[in-house]
């Protein structure tokens, strides 16, 4: 009895949460949450601005090994479509942006990288996993959503760019 006396508070809030961050799911077919996050070059970049592109979301960690996995994978993407129509944006979760910048050194991306310090961006976006990837069509609906990342993601990635790019 004293065990489930400990345990109760804890699940009540563990339901809470669970509650709250359903009710704040990213729904497809929805309008993306517009956002304006600082990027590494020292501009402001405003998502609803690149309406009429297809836009890739892809949030990160430099703590991630499935993160620093895709990350030359994102880049064969953006180099592969950007020309197309399509805008690849690398948000980075992490409060300080030093370890981003370091891995950045090791895999270089040539995509803007976004940082979210304070995670307003990733709770808007309900971020539960890392990586989370966001495809949004050149109207800025919510297209495709990708919790974590294993090989072969990217040819789904790639799939649904084409065929956004395509509408």
């Amino acid at each position: 009895m004293k065990h489930l006396q400990r345990t109760l508070p804890a699940l009540v809030l563990l339901l809470g949460l669970f509650a709250a961050t359903t009710a704040l799911a990213l729904e497809v077919g929805s309008t993306a949450p517009d956002f304006t996050l600082k990027s590494r070059s020292g501009e402001n970049i405003k998502l609803s601005e690149l309406r009429g592109e297809v836009v890739m979301v892809n949030f990160w960690a430099s703590w991630c090994a499935p993160c620093r996995q895709e990350m030359p994978l994102l880049e064969e993407l953006h180099d592969r479509y950007a020309d197309l129509g399509f805008t690849l944006l690398g948000v980075n979760v992490e409060e300080d942006s030093n370890a981003a910048l370091d891995l950045l050194k090791e895999i270089p991306v040539t995509f803007p990288i976004l940082f979210d310090s304070r995670n307003d961006v990733s709770r808007l976006y309900n971020v539960v996993a890392m990586p989370t990837t966001v495809i949004l069509d050149r109207d800025g609906a919510v297209r495709y959503v990708h919790k974590g990342y294993l090989p072969g993601y990217e040819d789904e990635y790639r799939k649904q760019i084409k065929e956004l790019i395509r509408e």
